[in-house]
């Protein structure tokens, strides 16, 4: 988590509200809190809410702009690199990847089709959808790769046994 004093937004940025996933514009001389900067996202606390900025626009936070390394320039199976860049996205309120979370469920290569099978830590999360369309966009990404498609399940339900250890060490669980 960050731990640092009021920043004031420096330009309009568009934001998503969590977890509902509304967009909102974060407007210019708004006062916010980053309370974390995981997997190419700002999440930031404004007016008793918690949103997430596109990395693309850490400039308007006075932060750096993020943006993801190139995953073709990274040696591996389309698999390893599908694999490589779920564990850039990050669950909005909780600062562990979605793999480590043990939200992902299954990966299937097919050639140049992945699909992903994944869950959610609460099933009316509204930021589903957001995180939903990060991942297919990151596996676009990928050289080669022609279909990508995420499937969202509850079920099973997502509960704390799914993370890894190394989850449970960042929150302060083992």
């Amino acid at each position: 988590m960050f731990k640092q004093d009021t920043i004031e937004v420096q330009r309009d940025c568009e934001a998503k509200l969590i977890p509902s996933g509304v967009a909102v514009t974060l407007q210019q001389g708004s006062l916010v809190y980053i309370t974390q900067a995981l997997g190419n996202a700002y999440t930031v606390y404004v007016n008793g809410n918690l949103a997430r900025v596109a990395g693309k626009d850490g400039d308007a936070l006075g932060m750096i702009i993020m943006d993801d390394p190139d995953i073709n320039q990274i040696e591996g199976t389309i698999e390893d690199k599908v694999w490589e860049l779920l564990k850039t996205c990050f669950d909005p309120e909780i600062p562990v990847n979605i793999v480590d979370l043990g939200l992902v469920y299954e990966c299937k290569v097919d050639s140049a089709s992945v699909e992903i099978i994944m869950t959610l830590t609460a099933v009316g999360c509204g930021m589903g959808p957001v995180l939903i369309a990060e991942v297919e966009q990151k596996i676009r990404l990928i050289q080669d790769v022609t279909d990508v498609k995420v499937e969202l399940v509850f079920d099973p339900p997502w509960n704390r046994n799914m993370m890894t250890d190394v989850a449970k060490l960042q929150l302060g669980m083992l």
